[in-house]
């Protein structure tokens, strides 16, 4: 038994394969884990799907996997049980899980990357886990579980791209790719932050969503193939934007390298567009452009804890998919996610 009233097995999502598509993700049964004395066992209430939860089981994701692993990187609960050298939690509060678990402050290291939930070590799709006190921040005070699931790998990545290398400051501008979950979060954080934002979007119906967030500008980027020139000229001055938020890789980025501005920043956060990459001139048109173009690997928990602030302080509530699907209906949010039904975070309520 992991705590009083904690039965000694529960179901979890199991990678059983990087070969076998959404066919090596198993439904079984396990123990409830023991703590350690600087461990807490969480009963988790839901998780939260990513593109590269997508990745790992089809084999497309370039960074480590360990098969078998419990899926899942994202996820929050109630801590039911704390070991005996654990300071910084009790039972009962509610906590969010850190991506990478032992990266605590400052820019990430191989160590800290191969402590990655849901790739390299055990993740959130399953009803009990044991983390690290350190593995762990606590749920903002204005977020249910849902949307507190959120977090942990599109939001972080998203506060770390704004925040990370240089500070977002009032009156800049933003482009923001897409309406993807990274995506969301970085046009609510820079709107907070009282910056311009244009997005771009390929429809009229997310436009109308991008602009209720508060969108200062939205270009079509099926109508508009030259977005990123147009992108520029709507910046201050026609100089160009301060930040863009790059998330189809290879297949957007000579549009972001029109848009930004001199001695501005470009993250590239994924690579929705795919992989294949054209290094030599993307590079170089760094040195036309003048610019910085930074990848991010999600980020640590010293930029988790600022986030949380930020959000209780201007009341932000992550886009949730209206669609919240049950635990045992992991498969099925799976391939809804891949056909691109969602819109936000896609959540899955855990029992």
């Amino acid at each position: 038994m992991g705590s009083v009233g904690t039965p000694s097995t529960m179901k979890q999502w199991t990678i059983t394969s990087t070969e076998k598509g959404f066919d090596g993700l198993q439904y079984t049964d396990a123990k409830v884990p023991e703590i350690g004395d600087n461990e807490v066992l969480v009963k988790l209430h839901a998780a939260s799907l990513n593109f590269r939860d997508l990745a790992i089981p089809q084999g497309q994701y370039p960074m480590p996997v360990k098969t078998p692993v419990v899926a899942g990187s994202d996820g929050a609960g109630e801590v039911l049980q704390v070991g005996s050298r654990v300071t910084k939690w009790k039972q009962g509060d509610r906590v969010v899980t850190l991506f990478c678990q032992a990266h605590q402050y400052g820019p990430p290291t191989e160590e800290a990357s191969a402590t990655a939930l849901g790739g390299v070590i055990d993740g959130t799709l399953r009803q009990y886990a044991v983390f690290s006190q350190d593995g762990l921040v606590r749920v903002p005070k204005n977020l249910s579980y849902n949307e507190a699931a959120t977090l942990t790998c599109a939001g972080v990545t998203s506060w770390n791209a704004l925040y990370g290398l240089r500070q977002l400051k009032p009156g800049q501008t933003v482009l923001v790719q897409g309406t993807g979950g990274v995506s969301l979060f970085a046009l609510q954080f820079a709107k907070a932050a009282g910056a311009i934002v244009i997005a771009t979007t390929s429809s009229a119906d997310k436009a109308k969503i991008v602009k209720d967030l508060g969108a200062d500008h939205v270009l079509n980027y099926r109508e508009d193939k030259a977005w990123g020139e147009t992108a520029r000229k709507l910046s201050r001055g026609g100089q160009g934007v301060d930040q863009v938020i790059e998330v189809g890789g290879s297949s957007t980025l000579e549009q972001s390298l029109k848009a930004v501005k001199m001695e501005g920043i470009i993250t590239i956060i994924g690579f929705l567009g795919g992989i294949e990459a054209t290094p030599g001139t993307g590079l170089l048109q760094t040195l036309f452009h003048g610019c910085i173009v930074r990848g991010v690997y999600v980020g640590s928990k010293e930029l988790f804890e600022d986030m949380v602030a930020a959000i209780e302080a201007g009341d932000i509530h992550p886009v949730v998919d209206k669609k919240i699907f049950k635990f045992d209906q992991v498969k099925e949010a799976y391939e809804y996610m891949k056909a691109q039904k969602h819109f936000g975070k896609l959540v899955i309520e855990i029992e």
